[in-house]
């Protein structure tokens, strides 16, 4: 279509066939001042065009003298509720010029194909632009429906609210949390968020320092002065520590149980909890402050790997909403942490230690401080050439921690890590990235001391190793990676 116009650009129009979708369109294009000429074979409905000030001719569309008719249009609307009718004359039009636009009305799939390989530039199915359309319309009823329930589930709060994110809380889960807030605020409500574990990982730290949004740990708070319990993002890191029942639970993925709540939203259709919030924010038109509107930005690339990963129209849409309203400078500080001495550290061990299988990549860094620089080693290994997973483990206390990353379309980290260690510990995660937590004991019978430190090490790391081997489905050799 280079050397035709653009359609936006376009003034004369040709309409073949004028049934209801036909003089629709007919009717838009006057009204917006374009010249419009109908070829139909009714004489009856032409005349009637005729009463209407409409531009009308009785022609048949499959006679191949139609083409010469029209063929000083720019475009040809081909509209006929007879798919035959609209195929001849999409050919005969074809085989004079293929200068002119041509859209042209089809049936189903298979006449869309048909029409498409005849020449046709656009192809339309009305039964699937309705279907569309209704689709669009539940979407948005449906979201208005909820909207109205947990307002009337923050409304009926006598004291605050405590949002509780999952542990340990990735950018997706605070910013949900952020906006569920504001949401709350904006009923009138006042909200806490709640968070178990820590917040460890620089990214995560620089990106609640600079946006300062204020959490409160668990041990801090008596939850039973709250009279409303949210949780929001809770499956893909298992769930909270919290006891008590939820009354309010958002998140994007299945749950591992059921939530008995009075309100809650589980869409598996998107990839973040922060499209989910985005859509509140947009149904309550609620005026988003810079710094919600950062987090959700950030929460929706941070689980989408900026857009690279499982990315929906949903998320797109509710990205291209919040984009005005960010503050993009805080954005490039939150996603360009400085490296702290321990994670340099960690780094350093794993690159030592690791061992490479094909593109699989295993390290240990050995006994840690820090689990959070288990998962930045993971990514910065995972920039090695040929590698295409990585998995490192470390030790704090009596506890294996342990982080994957995995580009491998091919394979599911998740899957991998809860096949190796969801027997004998916790492991969480999906098809790019995982974490699992093992009790030490389980590969040792050890107990932990100064003395056989080495020794716990040593076992462990030989252990872990050929499980995760094992998992990947690649052969552990005695050789290493160094």
């Amino acid at each position: 279509m280079s050397s035709r116009a653009t359609i936006s650009s376009m003034s004369s129009y040709a309409i073949l066939g004028c049934g209801s979708v036909g003089h629709a369109v007919a009717e838009e294009l006057v009204e917006r001042g374009k010249d419009v000429l109908i070829l139909d074979r009714d004489e009856a409905r032409v005349e009637a065009l005729r009463d209407q000030d409409l531009n009308a001719q009785t022609e048949d569309i499959r006679n191949p003298e139609v083409a010469e008719i029209v063929t000083d249009r720019e475009v040809v609307l081909i509209l006929a509720s007879d798919v035959e009718s609209n195929e001849e004359a999409v050919k005969h039009i074809r085989n004079r010029s293929d200068e002119q636009f041509v859209v042209a009305r089809a049936s189903d799939p298979v006449t869309s194909d048909e029409l498409t390989e005849l020449g046709a530039d656009v192809v339309i199915n009305p039964s699937a632009v309705i279907s569309d359309a209704a689709l669009r319309a539940l979407e948005s009823g449906e979201l208005e429906y909820k909207a109205r329930q947990l307002a009337d589930v923050i409304e009926s709060t006598s004291s605050r609210i405590a949002i509780v994110t999952h542990d340990n809380p990735d950018p997706d889960s605070i910013a949900s949390a952020a906006a569920l807030q504001a949401i709350a605020d904006h009923l009138g409500v006042d909200a806490d968020i709640v968070y178990f574990g820590d917040i460890g990982h620089q990214e995560n730290r620089a990106f609640v320092n600079l946006l300062e949004i204020e959490l409160v740990p668990f041990q801090d708070v008596d939850i039973d002065d709250y009279d409303t319990i949210a949780l929001v993002d809770p499956a893909k890191a298992g769930q909270t520590h919290i006891e008590q029942d939820f009354d309010i639970v958002v998140d994007h993925y299945e749950p591992e149980r059921d939530f008995d709540a009075e309100f809650v939203d589980i869409r598996s259709n998107v990839s973040s909890t922060s499209t989910i919030l985005t859509k509140y924010i947009q149904e309550f038109d609620l005026s988003v402050s810079e710094a919600v509107a950062t987090a959700l930005l950030y929460g929706i690339r941070a689980e989408t790997l900026d857009f690279r990963r499982d990315t929906t129209p949903a998320d797109l849409t509710a990205a291209a909403y919040l984009y005005p309203f960010a503050n993009h400078d805080t954005l490039e500080q939150v996603e360009s942490p400085n490296m702290s001495p321990e994670t340099l550290d960690v780094l350093a061990g794993a690159i030592v230690n690791r061992e490479v299988q094909g593109s699989h990549l295993v390290s240990t860094a050995g006994f840690i401080n820090s689990r959070d620089a288990l998962t930045q080693a993971a990514q910065q290994l995972l920039n090695l050439e040929g590698i295409t997973t990585t998995a490192v483990f470390g030790i704090i206390e009596d506890t294996i921690y342990l982080a994957a990353r995995s580009k491998d379309i091919r394979l599911n980290i998740g899957n991998v890590l809860h096949d190796a260690f969801g027997d004998i510990g916790e492991a969480a995660g999906h098809s790019t990235q995982a974490s699992a937590e093992i009790p030490l004991g389980i590969f040792t019978g050890i107990e932990t001391n100064e003395e056989n430190r080495d020794t716990l090490l040593s076992l462990t790391e030989e252990a872990v190793t050929r499980k995760l081997f094992d998992a990947m489905g690649v052969e552990k050799e005695s050789a290493n990676g160094n």
